[in-house]
């Protein structure tokens, strides 16, 4: 049996002391006249928000706007597992796992948590209330780091469905992107007291035998992610080889993790190549902080290593039968043809969004949330 404790985020100063005090003597590397982001992040952009972060960043309103919401923290197997655990005032919400990603976290959701939970004051339907439970992944930003072992997406998601059971949701609904999506494809495999999932970001394999033909846009999405697997897959083949390794510069520079995390956030969201198009200094640097203040950027990338260790293992074992939303954000960097999709999943629900990517809660709210709301309020409610 889980027991839970309450957590607040409180950074010691002299731990933000010493970040400024790195910003400040950040050593960088020259670039190439003229090449941009061509080769990864650019200098100038990186000069820029190290000065911001160095200056004129703000944790402390940050912490206290994470602080807004209820915290607890339980132990899974030796592990720390944070967690928001937002409770709507709504009496017949729907309880809802929201599960982020990499180089994400809970941060992803601070803009959604509020009309998610409160409907009726965000000028939405009452009976669309979610209460929410938002972990933070173990090895993750305040869950901490990872000390062992075995911590595959498979193993995530057992812990998670044990947290909703133990917070006393007998019937809940789960929606994740990224590493997020994969987790919680493996809740809705195992516990069957998960009757709803929502996607915005999957992975699905060729339907066996005689394929459907596809459309002009499904191959235009799979032309694209060649591409990428191309040029911008570089991140996967370390995190999953030699995490280790990275983490001695993610560790100990805050301008690398920076500029590790900072190109993602660019790279794969609908920004047209200018990352403040999509979110801004302020949004970037919270999230890049929670790693940097808890010492995460290493054990955050070890899932990767993980999940290659365990290989077919740390998917869902069969067919997830549990019904099934997909969102396409336009800007997702996976997009997989719906008929590989519906071969993989209960598919009930299926939407293009014009605008947003990868971080789809944090770029675009005002999309998000409505999408949500259509695929997944009253899912958990009992029958009759």
């Amino acid at each position: 049996m889980l027991s839970f404790e309450p957590f607040r985020v409180d950074v010691a100063d002299e731990v933000l002391d010493d970040l400024r005090d790195r910003l400040r003597r950040t050593r960088f590397p020259n670039a190439v006249d003229g090449i941009g982001w061509e080769q990864g992040t650019d200098l100038a952009y990186l000069q820029e928000l190290v000065a911001y972060w160095a200056d004129e960043f703000d944790w402390r309103a940050a912490e206290a706007r994470i602080n807004g919401w209820q915290q607890l923290t339980t132990t899974y197997r030796r592990q720390r597992i944070h967690m928001i655990h937002a409770r709507s005032p709504e009496p017949d919400a729907t309880p809802l796992l929201l599960v982020h990603g990499w180089p994400g976290s809970i941060v992803e959701f601070l803009d959604v948590l509020g009309p998610l939970t409160d409907p009726r004051s965000h000028g939405g339907d009452p009976s669309q209330g979610f209460h929410v439970v938002a972990p933070s992944l173990p090895g993750y930003t305040f869950s901490g780091p990872t000390a062992e072992r075995g911590w595959t997406p498979r193993l995530i998601a057992q812990a998670f469905a044990e947290i909703m059971g133990e917070l006393g949701y007998g019937r809940y609904v789960a929606q994740g992107g990224d590493w997020g999506s994969v987790v919680c494809s493996n809740v809705a495999d195992l516990d069957p007291s998960c009757v709803g999932l929502h996607l915005n970001f999957v992975v699905a394999r060729p339907p066996e035998g005689e394929r459907p033909e596809l459309s002009q846009a499904e191959k235009r999405a799979l032309e694209q992610m060649h591409a990428f697997r191309l040029t911008g897959t570089g991140y996967q083949e370390i995190q999953g080889t030699k995490p280790q390794s990275l983490g001695y510069g993610l560790e100990d520079s805050p301008a690398a993790l920076a500029a590790w995390i900072v190109e993602k956030f660019r790279d794969w969201s609908d920004c047209d190549g200018d990352v403040e198009r999509s979110f801004t200094k302020d949004q970037l640097l919270t999230n890049i902080t929670a790693y940097w203040v808890t010492g995460t950027g290493t054990s955050s990338t070890r899932l990767y290593w993980e999940t290659r260790q365990a290989g077919a293992n740390a998917l869902p074992q069969g067919f997830v039968d549990t019904p099934t939303a997909v969102a396409n954000f336009a800007g997702e960097i996976t997009k997989m043809p719906r008929s590989w999709v519906e071969a993989s999943y209960a598919l009930e629900r299926w939407t293009d969004i014009p605008h947003g990517g990868h971080f789809a809660a944090m770029e675009v709210p005002g999309l998000f949330v409505p999408e949500v709301r259509a695929a997944l309020a009253g899912k958990a409610r009992l029958p009759g």
